[in-house]
């Protein structure tokens, strides 16, 4: 006997087709960029009660559309430019729709041989695009660049000192490090007195003059240099530090060099590819995110080693209750080198997206990204009281707005005002962020659906906006 419940009764099939036609058809630059939920609404979700005998779906499908799914911010929309936006491909939905609807379990080779080959596969490729032998890397696909980078960091640590020495054990990174990096220290047990903060040149990379007295000086004081973190592309200006100056100290001193490059890496698709990062072959591991510029949606990223036993000796465990699904010794299995035993099989999507689009399409689209911030770097340049902060960088650049009759503060308030009005209209988001103590816009412009005209458009509205906010400063 078999109890008779709800779901059945409900025309899924043709709701799921109906649902996903819908988003198919919308056309996103018509849509908000962005857009804020009343204080209401926020009220009526926080609030709502979990009914006892359920509610029609239709009424529920309604609240979906007009106003759950309505008040986000896109990331995938053409004119979204802060955040590193994240242009998810369709080709990527369709792999989420279809591991989804197969709830894969990829912890194991046996519970699922062949979506886990694939993502060895993957992981073999993207390592043989960092110089690196297939063989003795390795990694495994993890939520985002978060979790990217703690396990490259328990990596490091459990290969570079006791975990009784911890506390000995000095760490260094740049002020313009991701803000998961220092997350991911905490998390691993390093105390916040022994992070190093190496300041950058005026290029925002890291001086690594600095980097070999500061190491130096740590090893005379006692303490244990563990770990350098470098950035392939970061956050605020897409800078790439200079990773074989790195590695020449990191060698010199024994110490494991990471590399953040979960926006930036994607850049070794591209025409120019391996020599914006001279040096990357050298170094220990990196983070690599394939929702931003491998345009997947989220989540789907790497972590990468190049010896993967390392990852081997931090987390593999012996389970009594796996020992029937346990792979044979020439295969490792995703749970014995991350952090995840519950997982999905977040490889699919991207190895779909690989397939249908080929290398070339890859390479057409990042190059684009670059394009486009070069044409907003050179527009920039010609509107008044406009400066050009940091150059166009891996499809990232900065931009200041000075007016010679305001004060340092005034603007940066009118900066800040003009960013909020634009985000507030839902035509773009262009938020600002600081750099050298001031306000910039940061734009990243990497998602093949925008055009010139957006980039055109939305530089155009931006003037608009601190033109207005000047005459408001002044009044």
């Amino acid at each position: 006997m078999t109890m008779e419940f709800k779901e059945k009764d409900l025309d899924l099939q043709n709701i799921i087709t109906d649902e996903v036609n819908k988003y198919l058809k919308r056309d996103l630059s018509t849509l908000p960029a962005s857009r804020v939920a009343s204080p209401e609404l926020i009220n009526k979700y926080e609030k709502m009660e979990v009914p006892e005998d359920g509610r029609d779906i239709y009424e529920i499908l309604n609240e979906l559309d007009s106003e759950i799914l309505e008040y986000i911010h896109r990331g995938n929309h053409p004119r979204s430019f802060s955040f590193i936006p994240g242009p998810g491909s369709r080709l990527s939905w369709l792999g989420d729709i279809l591991t989804t609807a197969n709830n894969i379990h990829a912890s194991n080779f046996k519970n699922a041989n062949l979506p886990i080959s694939i993502e060895r596969n993957l992981i073999n490729y993207f390592a043989g695009k960092l110089g690196w032998p297939i063989k003795p890397a390795g990694g495994v696909f993890v939520s985002g660049g978060s979790a990217a980078n703690l396990t490259a960091l328990v990596t490091a640590r459990d290969e570079k000192i006791e975990l009784k020495d911890l506390h000995k054990a000095t760490v260094y990174i740049s002020d313009q490090v991701h803000h998961s990096v220092t997350k991911a220290f905490h998390i691993a047990g390093f105390l916040k007195k022994n992070i190093r903060r190496v300041p950058v040149d005026e290029d925002f990379k890291m001086r690594v003059d600095e980097l070999d007295k500061i190491i130096t000086q740590d090893k005379k004081d006692g303490y244990t240099p563990v770990l350098v973190v470098a950035t392939a592309g970061t956050t605020n200006t897409g800078a790439v530090d200079d990773l074989n100056k790195i590695a020449d100290i990191c060698e010199s001193h024994d110490t494991w060099l990471h590399v953040d490059g979960a926006y930036g890496l994607s850049h070794l698709l591209s025409t120019k590819g391996r020599e914006l990062f001279p040096g990357i072959e050298r170094v220990d591991s990196v983070s690599w995110d394939a929702h931003k510029l491998l345009f997947q949606t989220y989540s789907c990223a790497m972590v990468i080693v190049k010896e993967k036993q390392h990852m081997l000796n931090s987390f593999s465990e012996e389970a009594e209750y796996l020992t029937d699904v346990q792979s044979d010794d020439d295969v490792i299995d995703p749970e014995m080198i991350g952090m995840e035993l519950t997982r999905p099989a977040r490889a699919l999507k991207l190895w779909i997206t690989l397939q249908v689009l080929g290398e070339s399409q890859y390479r057409a689209r990042i190059d684009y990204g670059q394009e486009l911030a070069e044409l907003t770097e050179s527009v920039v340049s010609e509107m008044e009281h406009w400066h050009i902060t940091s150059k166009a960088s891996l499809s990232i650049l900065s931009f200041k707005y000075v007016h010679p009759s305001l004060t340092a503060a005034q603007n940066n308030k009118v900066l800040s005002n003009a960013a909020q009005r634009m985000a507030s209209s839902g035509y773009a988001v262009t938020y600002t962020t600081e750099l050298n103590k001031e306000k910039v816009i940061r734009m990243c412009t990497i998602n093949p659906e925008t055009t010139k005209d957006d980039i055109i458009g939305t530089l155009n509205r931006l003037n608009e906006f601190v033109i207005d906010e000047v005459e408001i400063v002044r009044s």
